[in-house]
């Protein structure tokens, strides 16, 4: 099966999408990756559909992504004496420690490092930002605060610190049980929640232990402000634009967003846009127009991936919104604006050998009618390097191995092949002439151009390009090697 199209699709799985019949409809419909929320849904749940999802693979015989989400910690409210509380603008509310049950004066706050970190002037939000509160003094052991925006206050709503790096680690214990869980399982990708600075990233990795690619979810002021160490620590980036809404002003969300993706794309880092793009397609069957607005606001940017949540989860048309975000990206991605964009943003990086052979399969693919690029890897970094460049031509990602076949699944423009491991690079190039034929990329009479490195099967080694005829008697008869 061959996508129509370079950007990815991320579908959520939940309650809508847990069978076996719906998980292959959504694959049929576009679906490229499979995230599961590890916020609902027990083990053995999560489980379940990593099966099916393997299953479905081996059926489909095209390699599938699954990422996992981890949940981050959740700072609530304690609860209130009769359920709720509601909050008047102007009035005095108090944070603290206490576990007595709240009322409209007060509620506790049992989390003391919030407390301890808190400094006059800092804001406070509950409840998604619905009620907003502002530190007019605080001691280490409660806050008190103005309420700016009132409205009811319930039972362990969530609070949001915008202004203050909080000294909390992105992984709560939860998050530990979870991530050794779905790493032992095999998942391909791990999202961390909660992101605040680099060392976040470093410390899931050494937990991690290589079993996972990381993407560090960017939901928080903080991780705005550390953005280009964050990059630099992550496998991949997630504009988790819900939560970093909320935390920021709204109308900087997406300049926030234009920015986090240019700087994925000069680094080389996929990046997911994600969080309400078809919100109206939990209870509709089609997205409002200025949700397709925004999906191929996305995509016109060069997001490697966009992310449907609610929509797949939970909705009563997952299929649908797959769908419907598959035939926005095909017509965006046909305009001749879409590739005018990409290549006006594209940015000269020649840092290594790998790169500059990259950069050159690009330039050789479109001035010279070639059908495709096939780039041999081993750990991945050659094929997301060729992404980077953003071709007009398809790129085949090549790879012996299953693992890194499913990674970069994710990955802007890759049509992910399992082939044996060769020895010669002869043999690459038939191997690549093989797929790129089988898969409808090239006739026999189609030239295709083949990246790989010598000495072959060491990582990091990519120096060698080749333009071939997709014929295997001409590449056995006119190639040496």
């Amino acid at each position: 099966m061959r996508r129509r199209r370079n950007v990815k699709i991320v579908a959520t799985l939940g309650p809508a999408s847990s069978s076996r019949e719906m998980i292959a409809s959504l694959f049929n419909a576009g679906a490229d990756v499979f995230r599961l929320n590890m916020s609902h849904g027990s083990h053995e749940e999560v489980a379940a559909r990593h099966a099916l999802i393997r299953e479905i693979e081996h059926e489909m015989q095209r390699p599938i992504g699954i990422l996992a989400d981890l949940q981050g910690p959740k700072l609530r409210v304690g609860v209130f004496a009769e359920g709720a509380a509601m909050l008047v603008e102007g009035a005095a509310f108090r944070l603290d420690l206490d576990d007595a049950p709240g009322d409209a004066t007060r509620v506790q706050l049992p989390h003391r490092e919030i407390l301890s970190a808190l400094t006059p002037g800092a804001s406070l939000l509950v409840n998604d930002g619905k009620i907003r509160l502002r530190v007019t003094a605080c001691d280490g052991e409660s806050a008190d605060t103005s309420v700016e925006v009132g409205g009811e206050i319930s039972n362990r709503k969530g609070v949001n610190v915008p202004d203050v790096i909080l000294p909390l680690t992105a992984l709560s214990e939860k998050d530990r049980r979870d991530l050794e869980f779905v790493c032992e399982l095999g998942v391909d990708w791990l999202a961390l929640s909660f992101v605040q600075r680099r060392e976040d990233v470093d410390e899931a990795r050494e937990l991690v232990k290589g079993r996972a690619s990381l993407v560090s979810k960017i939901e928080k002021p903080a991780a705005v402000q550390n953005i280009d160490d964050i990059i630099a620590a992550s496998d991949g980036i997630m504009v988790a634009r819900g939560d970093l809404g909320v935390e920021l002003p709204v109308a900087q969300v997406p300049p926030q967003q234009k920015k986090i993706v240019r700087a994925c794309r000069k680094a080389g880092k996929p990046v997911i846009v994600a969080t309400q793009m078809m919100e109206s397609m939990i209870t509709a069957p089609v997205p409002t127009r200025a949700e397709v607005s925004d999906v191929a606001h996305a995509i016109y940017e060069g997001a490697d991936a966009v992310m449907l949540s609610a929509e797949s989860a939970a909705g009563d048309y997952p299929a649908e919104a797959v769908a419907a975000m598959n035939a926005v990206a095909e017509t965006v991605e046909a305009d001749p604006v879409y590739r005018e964009i990409i290549e006006a943003s594209r940015r000269s990086v020649r840092g290594s050998v790998s790169e500059a052979i990259m950069a050159a399969a690009r330039e050789v693919a479109e001035t010279s009618n070639v059908k495709a690029i096939c780039c041999f890897t081993h750990s991945g970094a050659t094929a997301v390097l060729a992404a980077r460049e953003r071709p007009r031509v398809p790129i085949l990602a090549l790879t012996p191995f299953r693992g890194a076949a499913r990674r970069l699944t994710l990955v802007w423009g890759l049509h992910c092949a399992v082939v044996e491991e060769v020895e010669r690079f002869k043999l690459a190039v038939v191997s690549a002439a093989r797929v790129a034929r089988r898969d409808g990329f090239a006739n026999e009479n189609d030239r295709i151009v083949v990246t790989a490195g010598v000495p072959f099967n060491q990582p990091g080694t990519t120096n060698i390009l080749r333009v071939a005829i997709a014929d295997e008697r001409a590449i056995y008869e006119g190639e040496p090697g």
